[in-house]
């Protein structure tokens, strides 16, 4: 009898929420080597990345508990936060 070997799907925690998902459901965002934060739409740019669920309230709750500066090992600053979530609005508008 063969074993049908299934693969893994990967998994990533979200910094808002602390809840492990299919790295498919969650949104990217990264800190380019030139210091740039942005969403990652293509989950491969270069450079420091951090998951977070496609969720207004899990940027809020991460921005809260500061697990943006813990996962960047940086201070992230308020007009930078501002623009993630701009993003993150227009990610669900469409």
């Amino acid at each position: 009898m063969a074993t049908i070997l299934k693969n893994k799907v990967p998994q990533r925690k979200c910094i808002g929420c602390n809840e492990s998902k299919p790295k498919k459901e969650l949104i990217r965002i990264v800190r380019t080597p030139e210091g740039e934060m942005l969403i990652d739409s293509s989950k491969r740019a270069n450079g420091r990345g951090a998951y977070i669920c496609n969720d207004p309230e899990c940027l809020q709750k991460a921005i809260k508990s500061k697990g943006l500066n813990r996962a960047f090992k940086m201070n992230v600053d308020a007009d930078v936060l501002l623009k993630l979530s701009e993003e993150m609005a227009k990610l669900d508008e469409g």
